[in-house]
């Protein structure tokens, strides 16, 4: 299944990975199962941002009570950056992972891989960023 990230959420994750670095920026894919229509940063709370990432629970937990109670788009997945240039995910992305058919995604060098986080494991994902 190929998935579509709008223009605009495809903008704010490569900002928020340029403007983290060297740090790893993170935030929350907000849309449907097969769009990506809003990025969110959050903040990292990682111990060690410089190598993992952490979103603020607070934010995670807000946008999860938004879609609940329908006044905001569900949550479809998480983005994350790795400033050390690896487009794929890390053993720490994989030991960290819950295995719960969310999607991931991980910029790195201006580049976005997308991700999903099936039970075996993440499969890579094709998307097409929509123009407009």
């Amino acid at each position: 299944m190929a998935l579509t990230i709008s223009q605009p959420a495809h903008a704010i994750m490569l900002t928020a990975a340029r403007r983290a670095a060297p740090l790893e920026a993170c935030g929350l894919l907000l849309g449907t199962a097969s769009r990506i229509e809003i990025a969110v940063p959050t903040a990292n709370i990682a111990p060690d941002a410089t190598r993992d990432f952490e979103i603020d629970p607070a934010a995670l937990i807000a946008a999860h009570r938004a879609a609940r109670d329908g006044s905001g788009p569900q949550v479809v997945g998480y983005f994350h950056s790795h400033p050390n240039s690896l487009t794929r995910p890390s053993a720490t992305d994989a030991a960290s992972a819950a295995r719960d058919g969310r999607v991931w995604v991980i910029v790195a060098n201006d580049a976005i891989t997308c991700w999903r986080d099936g039970a075996d494991g993440f499969e890579p994902l094709s998307y097409c960023v929509e123009q407009g």
